[in-house]
């Protein structure tokens, strides 16, 4: 053979070797239904999201159908029979001086609540801002409250609080604050009852409010806040005039999420004062509860159940309207 004949270029590496050039999944990838049939994008969110619908459906959707529909009978559990009586249980229940006064006493504890949180949140959340990654153990200890069950926060200030042997008065008539450790009665005086049961539910959730401010915080735009500073603006201005506008979607959330909460306590007022002394601390929860169980009234108590549904949906949103105002300029 002659020395000028080349030679057969070498083979390269086979087919299934090869690797595959970068680009979109081919259609064989895309997810595949029993029968072999291809599922379409919306298909699969569909299926993805359908175990949650389920859920939602028959443990939130279902029972708030029943809520309404129950609101409209009077029914009686032991003899197993509903009467209709159309808005009848709306009317008792707005006409009833039980009800009105535990709907104001609910909405000074959300009012007192929420705002102490707030207050509070907003200050820590400063300083852990101010203080930066030299915050970060105390950002975890400022936690631990969270952790704890409502129902174990409201006993542990039950023994803390209560008269004759509570460990509040007794510090205070030895720091000379008090004469008598039961000179306030915490738990007993119908006049500061609504105060006290607030005490539990503002230590347990600040910590909430606290790290949500302090996400917020630490995703505002530095070099607007250096350009402010820059400018001479600084302290309480620079509070006001660039950080809270800028934060109105995340107060906004914080505060319709922790006023549905306070507005809904019921375990941590349980626990401590099971509504008492004179009802001075019963809120809507409570009554609501006090008119199923213990007066055996499932109408009245499904129509107040709505009566405060509408009011928290109202509250939240002229929440969202008045402080984050979406579509705004800040």
């Amino acid at each position: 053979m002659s020395a000028d004949v080349m030679a057969p270029p070498a083979a390269g590496p086979p087919e299934r070797d090869r690797p595959t050039p970068p680009g979109p999944t081919p259609a064989s990838a895309a997810p595949v239904a029993r029968g072999g049939a291809r599922l379409s994008d919306n298909g699969y969110a569909l299926a993805l999201m359908a175990p949650a619908a389920v859920f939602l459906t028959v443990f939130v959707a279902w029972p708030v159908i029943r809520l309404i529909v129950d609101s409209f009978f009077d029914v009686d559990a032991l003899a197993g029979t509903r009467a209709f009586v159309g808005v009848g249980n709306y009317a008792k229940a707005l006409g009833s001086p039980d009800f009105l006064a535990a709907a104001a006493r609910t909405l000074v504890y959300t009012v007192l609540v929420v705002t102490a949180e707030f207050v509070l949140g907003l200050a820590t959340a400063l300083l852990f801002n101010a203080l930066g990654e030299r915050s970060r153990i105390f950002r975890t200890i400022f936690l631990y409250p969270l952790m704890i069950a409502p129902v174990v926060a409201g006993l542990l200030w039950r023994f803390l609080l209560i008269d004759n042997f509570g460990i509040v008065g007794a510090v205070l008539t030895q720091l000379g604050i008090l004469d008598d450790p039961n000179q306030i009665g915490w738990l007993s005086n119908p006049d500061i009852v609504l105060f006290s049961v607030a005490i539990p539910d503002i230590w347990l959730t600040t910590s909430f409010m606290t790290l949500v401010l302090f996400a917020g915080l630490q995703n505002l735009p530095g070099d607007l806040i250096e350009a402010a500073r820059l400018d001479g603006i600084g302290g309480w201005r620079l509070l006001t005039r660039i950080m809270l506008p800028l934060l109105r979607p995340v107060i906004a959330v914080a505060l319709i999420v922790r006023g549905v909460d306070a507005a809904k306590a019921f375990d941590v007022i349980l626990i401590q004062t099971n509504g008492g002394p004179e009802q001075a601390s019963t809120t809507l929860s409570l009554l609501i509860y006090q008119t199923m169980v213990r007066f055996g009234e499932p109408g009245l108590a499904s129509a107040m159940s709505v009566l405060y549904m509408i009011v928290m949906l109202v509250v939240a949103v002229v929440a969202i309207a008045t402080i984050w105002r979406p579509g705004k300029e800040t």
